[in-house]
């Protein structure tokens, strides 16, 4: 199978996807080390996983430039790779307290001779099936508080940004207990369709389209599923707000990664005393935004990863123009030396009916329509089928979190935009289509990997059906 490079637009880089006896082979290897790997401390687990942090630490280079060729972007690649040593480590010092936490002992029942002890029991084989846009991120993000749940883990990352895998699994190989526990393979959709049914525990994060395919052969399989879909944030901006500081934060949240982020603000919402100053001041900043083209290192926004998304973009923006809409400033991708691009696009005279409204954008897109009442503002901000995150923006604190508590969506920034990226503590729930099954974030994120198993002991006489004969209960 043929990759495509982001920004020259060739195909430099091929990959070999496994097909359905290659993944059952691999699935079978991983279980046959799981119950060793499971039968070691959360303590003896986090050793294990430090030295992997430590390897990914020695080889950081090598990491950085794939997941640059597969992006197309150097900044956040150098962001992502450096960012996942401290993932590890953070799960590395929070698991031993969580599980011990959850896992008691002698806990007594409303039957006096009776308590009950729990066990934390593993998922035997966890699947992953990961997205383009933060490749080595979303690879990891469910992969590494399973290992340190004591599962085993097999890993399909997207086919569109596929070179990570061979330096990534090079750190693996590295730390010889871990690669029989860890797997990351080269695949694409049907690799990925054939592993959920090797697989105990499906972890997803995509589109709704392709999540609901998932969620519906995880169910098919009688096995759980940790779906991460898209969004269509919203943001509000009150009439008590400072209109170019607003504008800032919209534009960062929209655009970083050029919008190719699932809680990327997709659509704002601001009052109309304010609304000529916040357009003056987007539009104004948007413009300054530059592209990191032909310089990688230079500029702001890079290529988009996929092309078919720039597609997609393009369509909406035309759409929106044909309906009405006004663009202000970009509106228009550009090809420069095979990449396609897109300058941050500022849209006014939107409406619902438009697919720049209804529909996930995953560009540097921001469409802006006016409100005259908070009610208005919040009624619109949840007229949608997604509910993964949103933002208020407001003079205060307190009165953005009296807006934000309106808000139909999982985690509401609160005089910021897109926190939901760097906050990871919380745990927060998928709203609407945005998502279903247990949450990735606070401490959800390693328990979701557990079934419970209770030991009910009874220190007194077991019953006897004498005890239950119909005569005693007249």
């Amino acid at each position: 199978m043929k990759v495509r490079n982001p920004r020259t637009g060739e195909t430099d880089y091929k990959i070999s996807p496994l097909d359905q006896n290659a993944i059952a082979s691999e699935a079978d290897r991983l279980r046959s080390a799981q119950s060793e790997w499971a039968h070691k401390t959360p303590n003896e687990r986090g050793v294990i996983l430090i030295e992997w942090a430590t390897a990914i630490e020695a080889n950081l280079g090598v990491i950085i430039s794939a997941l640059t060729d597969d992006t197309g972007r150097s900044g956040i690649s150098k962001i992502e790779a450096a960012g996942v040593p401290g993932q590890i480590r953070r799960w590395v010092e929070l698991a031993p307290k969580l599980i011990a936490q959850e896992q008691v002992t002698d806990q007594p029942t409303s039957q006096p001779t009776i308590t009950t002890s729990t066990q934390l029991v593993p998922y035997q084989l966890v699947g992953v099936i990961s997205p383009w846009n933060f490749p080595m991120t979303l690879a990891l993000i469910d992969a590494i508080p399973a290992l340190m749940a004591g599962c085993a883990v097999l890993i399909k990352p997207s086919e569109v940004t596929p070179r990570f895998i061979a330096p990534l699994m090079d750190t693996v190989k590295a730390v010889p207990e871990l690669a029989a526990v860890l797997s990351i393979v080269e695949g694409d959709g049907a690799t990925g369709a054939a592993m959920i049914e090797h697989v105990d525990y499906v972890c997803f994060t995509g589109s709704v389209a392709t999540g609901r395919k998932v969620g519906e052969a995880a169910a098919k399989a009688f096995i759980p599923a940790s779906l991460e879909l898209g969004g269509k944030d919203p943001m509000i901006v009150l009439a008590s707000a400072d209109p170019e500081k607003a504008a800032a934060t919209a534009l960062r949240a929209s655009i970083v990664n050029t919008g190719q982020a699932c809680q990327s603000i997709e659509r704002v919402y601001v009052a109309k005393e304010i609304a000529g100053e916040f357009l003056d001041s987007l539009v104004t900043q948007a413009e300054a935004v530059e592209l990191n083209h032909p310089d990688i290192n230079q500029g702001h926004i890079g290529p988009f990863i996929f092309d078919k998304q720039a597609e997609i973009a393009q369509s909406q923006i035309d759409d929106a123009v044909k309906k009405g809409a006004e663009i202000l400033t970009g509106g228009k991708v550009e090809i420069l030396d095979g990449g396609h691009y897109l300058r941050p696009t500022v849209l006014t005279n939107v409406t619902s009916q438009m697919t720049v409204i209804s529909d996930e954008n995953f560009g540097p897109v921001i469409p802006v329509r006016a409100f005259d009442t908070v009610d208005e503002a919040v009624m619109m901000a949840n007229a949608t089928d997604f509910g993964l995150s949103a933002a208020v923006v407001a003079g205060n604190l307190e009165e953005a979190e009296r807006v934000g508590s309106r808000l139909n969506a999982g985690g509401i920034s609160i005089n910021d935009g897109s926190l939901t990226s760097m906050v990871w503590e919380a745990e927060k729930s998928s709203f609407k289509n945005s998502g279903l099954g247990a949450s990735r974030m606070g401490s959800s994120g390693l328990m979701r990997f557990f079934r419970k198993r209770v030991l009910i002991r009874q220190s007194g006489e077991a019953a006897k059906i004498s005890d239950f004969a119909e005569q005693n209960f007249t």
